[in-house]
């Protein structure tokens, strides 16, 4: 039996009778080590160094910055125009939230459609982004990271004056 007879049969094994697109999803996994493998040979040929450790107020604002811009991409109803040729609309979700079915008509365009639209499958593509522009453009990085997890504070600021309203209301 062939390599490639092997590798059908496994992805068959796999996905049982579930529609799982792994073809789809080995090409994002290679777009993704490509684009970290350029990122690598970049920061080689422009002779940066890695830093010796992160700072925790950096940790900090990437986690928080991650979240918010990795949920904004992937259920914001303003950035749904992105995701529209690989989703589809199915209702409204948390605030200012929109929920979106993933198309299925080929293996890439499901996989990128899972991506798009799953805030968790985003953070590494987000995280990985803002790792890069700590080395190569610092202060900007902080900044974008720094408004996205500000936006994340005055998100949950909201929904506590929403909740505290509805307490005030009943009570």
């Amino acid at each position: 039996m062939s390599a490639l007879h092997e590798l059908k049969d496994q992805a068959r094994a796999y996905r049982g009778n579930e529609d799982r697109p792994l073809g789809g999803y080995l090409a994002v996994m290679v777009v993704y080590g490509c684009l970290v493998g350029l990122g690598t040979l970049a920061v080689a040929l422009t002779g940066r160094k890695l830093p010796q450790r992160v700072p925790k107020e950096d940790l900090v604002v990437l986690a928080l910055g991650t979240h918010k811009l990795s949920r904004t991409l992937t259920k914001d109803a303003v950035t749904s125009p992105l995701r529209a040729p690989f989703t589809r609309y199915s209702g409204t979700g948390g605030p200012a939230e929109v929920m979106e079915d993933v198309r299925k008509p080929s293996g890439l365009r499901h996989s990128l459609g899972e991506l798009l639209s799953c805030p968790f499958c985003l953070d590494m593509w987000v995280v990985t982004a803002f790792a890069f522009g700590l080395l190569f453009a610092p202060r900007a990085t902080r900044l974008v990271a720094g408004a996205f997890a500000t936006l994340a504070g005055a998100d949950f600021l909201q929904l506590a004056y929403a909740k505290a309203q509805q307490i005030t209301e009943k009570g």
